[in-house]
Formats: structure tokens, sequence, C-alpha cells
């Protein structure tokens, strides 16, 4: 049995790394992708993960598998590609660490996995099923992420999601949209960014735009704010948390990190998600926005994400979800 099962894109991530003697950029590789990350995010809190995806069959791609592996993430549905390479991220972080990306990825063998390559016994295993729109960009990946999500919505598996919304990667803006919206029908628990919620909901305003999805079977919406913290709705409570003050490096995988903070609270939680009350929600909340603060301390997304007596210390609490 799993705890968690997440299928999507798991790539490199080149960040930056200071300058050579030349006075050139130098770029650090780092294991990326972001179901990977909030599998590696709940794996370090505990939770048994299994990761269903497609990297190329080269030494990117067998260095990924054994990220995994050492990670405690069940590989054993990652498959190897001989039709196309790895995909490749080069991140560019601004002065406050925040970042934007480069994708190598036409295509890129996580594009390739199809919908007979899911192993729906993992989902039948799991108690939760988490997915990304990357995944969905392209077919046949977008069909077998479809077909995924569908399947652990009808065998009643708890569906997180996270419209992960990369503009670089959609033929348009117009159909990035569309796709994002059709991940929402399946999902439990939604994160977003500012952007991501006004795009999905047609909404200007946070609430509004928490509130719609709500209205369409959402359980649990978590809107991160960067420096702000976070918004969360639920039908039992709904409000604003701030953050910790951490120095920012690098802001990649934080919100994944977030994820699985949430992720992990949500499934240890006596009361399930429908039944979480205004007090277990922020206790939930904060702990996503001290996990999703640490990561951003670090560089690189895998690498940087944070284990429970981080985040607890943080916290200055001893509180366990």
């Amino acid at each position: 049995m799993y705890d968690i099962v997440a299928l999507g894109e798991l790539l490199i991530d080149f960040t930056p790394r200071g300058m050579s003697e030349s006075g050139f950029l130098l770029y650090e590789q780092n294991p990326g992708g972001a179901p990977a990350n909030v599998l590696v995010a709940c794996s370090r809190l505990g939770e048994k993960c299994a990761f269903i995806g497609m990297v190329g069959n080269d030494q990117f791609g067998i260095y990924l598998k054994e990220i995994l592996e050492e990670n405690n993430i069940s590989a054993k549905s990652l498959l190897l590609s001989d039709k196309a390479g790895t995909t490749l991220a080069f991140v560019h972080l601004n002065e406050k660490g925040d970042r934007s990306f480069t994708f190598y990825r036409n295509p890129g063998a996580d594009t390739l996995i199809s919908p007979e390559n899911v192993n729906l016994s993992l989902i039948d295993q799991c108690k939760l099923f988490h997915f990304g729109s990357v995944s969905m960009t392209h077919e046949p990946s977008r069909a077998a992420t479809m077909k995924a999500a569908s399947y652990a919505e009808s065998k009643g598996k708890i569906v997180s999601y996270d419209p992960n919304y990369r503009p670089a990667l959609w033929s348009s803006r117009q159909e990035a949209i569309k796709q994002m919206k059709s991940g929402v029908q399946y999902a439990d628990i939604i994160k977003v960014s500012e952007e991501e919620l006004s795009l999905i909901s047609d909404c200007a305003e946070i609430e509004q735009g928490a509130a719609y999805l709500l209205n369409k079977g959402v359980l649990l919406v978590s809107v991160t704010l960067g420096a702000k913290g976070c918004y969360y709705a639920h039908k039992n409570a709904n409000g604003y948390l701030p953050t910790y003050n951490t120095k920012v490096i690098d802001t990649t995988g934080s919100g994944d990190s977030f994820m699985g903070a949430l992720l992990h609270c949500v499934l240890n939680e006596a009361n399930g998600l429908d039944g979480l009350s205004r007090t277990e929600l922020e206790r939930i909340l904060d702990f996503a926005n001290a996990a999703g603060a640490l990561c951003a301390t670090k560089r690189g997304a895998i690498p940087a994400i944070p284990t429970k007596e981080e985040i607890l210390r943080t916290q200055g609490t001893v509180l366990v979800c």
C-alpha cells in the first residue's frame, strides 16, 4: 500500500550557481519536476510514495530514477524512453530569488507516456493521487494524466491537483486555460498561485476565485501568495495566514514543498478532509507555509525540500502533523 501516488514530469533543473573565473554564468544540475518534488516532500515527512512517469533512457533519466529511489519513492512505474530525451529546464532567478524557466522539451520523454503506460494498480493501492497540468500540455501524456485522475476519483481516492502554469510549455494561453480547467473536475484539493486562480476561475479577487472552485466540488483550496503567505478556503472556514520570514535564495520547489506538507497533514487528520475545522485547517496551512518558506532558503527543488524536524524548528513548536 502507498499513501501517495503522483503522475507527471520528472526532469532536470539547471539552477544558477555563481560565475566562472571567466565571468560566465554557471549552472548546477538539480533533480526536479513538480509531482516528483511533492512526493519527495511527502516522503521526507514519513509518507510511502510511488511515481508514475517517463524519462529519457539517458544519463539524466537514469540519475533521476536513482534520486527517486534514494528518497524512498517507488520508481517501478518510471519508464525509460528511447524515443526522446529527459526534459531539461534552465532556471532564471531575479534579484528577489523568484524564478522563470526555459525548457528543452520538443518533445521531452515525459510527454510520451500514454494511457496504456499508466499502472492503475498503483492507484488502487494508494490513499491519495496527485497530478499537475505540465503533463497535460501535450499528447499522449494529457490522455494518460486524465485517465489516471479519472480512475482515482472513480475509486474514491483523495485527488490533489496543481495547475502549475508554465506559459512556455503551452501552444497558447487559451489552450492552457482550457486544459487547466479540465483538471478541476477530479480535484478534492487544489493549490494555485494568484495568477493560476484567476486563469481557471475567471475571477479577479482571491476570495471569489476560491469560492468558484469550492462550488465546482473542490473541498480545499490553497492559494500561495509568496512572502504574504497563503489564503485557504474550505466549507468550514476560510482566511489568510502569514508565512515565515526567511532569507530567500531560490523559490524553485517552494510551492511543491508547501503542497507536500499540506497533503501529509491532511492524510494524518482524524476527521478527514471533509470534516476539518478552522483550527485544524490553520494548523495544516501553517505547517505548509513553514515548509515552503524553508525550501526557498536553498538552491534547487528536491535538494532544498525540508525534513519534518527542520519545519518544526522553524515553527518553534513540537507539533507533529
